[in-house]
């Protein structure tokens, strides 16, 4: 990507968008990718099998998308729940502009895009779907996941899609070691999904900030 990365903050390759067609067994979304965005000619086997398996919230409320990319997690979730908030979350602001805009083409105005920064300090999410970046390193990773887990609901629940050979068992442990219970849902083609929960002493129960009606 001529020394640019899909999460760096501007990519330095030449936009050039193209149509993406994602086929699920409940919904058909036609998308908008670019270069410089994670797996722009298709949808990528994780997200495929995190969409296709996880379960749905467990309770209403709003919902993030960690990691979003151009958008197919925060899309399909604002399609099947529409009177949800979804807040797709990207340090790419290419991918941030994709999901602005494929949102809007398929008259979807129950998602925002945008920053981490720009997410409201006081806003608690009840469930949170994400691929997450492994490639960026076990450390960003795990500072990454320190930073949205703690904005779950007491109720909520954090799905990650990661890929055996990547380190998925070794995740799922380091998160109950650090104090999130953590089970494995499914396995599936050799990605795990697994469902991390907020720690006991988590406390905080506002979710009516990114409700929508």
């Amino acid at each position: 990507m001529s020394g640019s990365h899909y999460f760096t903050s501007a990519p330095d390759v030449v936009s050039e968008r193209r149509p993406i067609t994602v086929t699920l067994p409940d919904i058909t979304l036609e998308l908008t990718t670019d270069t410089g965005v994670f797996s722009r000619s298709r949808l990528d086997p994780g997200t495929r099998i995190l969409l296709e398996h996880a379960p749905p919230p467990r309770v209403k409320g709003p919902i993030l998308d960690m990691g979003c990319g151009y958008g197919p997690i925060a899309l399909t979730w604002a399609s099947r729940r529409k009177r949800s908030a979804v807040w797709a979350v990207d340090i790419n602001t290419r991918a941030l502009d994709l999901v602005t805009d494929n949102a809007k083409a398929l008259g979807l105005n129950n998602v925002q895009a945008v920053l981490p920064d720009d997410v409201p300090e006081d806003l608690r999410f009840t469930a949170i779907y994400s691929n997450p970046p492994i490639r960026i390193g076990k450390g960003a990773l795990h500072r990454l996941l320190h930073r949205w887990l703690p904005r779950l609901t007491p109720d909520g629940s954090a799905f990650l899609v990661v890929q055996r050979n990547l380190g998925s068992d070794s995740l799922q442990k380091w998160l109950n070691t650090e104090g999130y219970p953590t089970t494995r849902v499914t396995s599936v083609n050799g990605f795990r999904i697994l469902e991390a929960r907020p720690r006991p002493e988590a406390a905080g129960t506002d979710t009516g900030r990114g409700t929508t009606s």
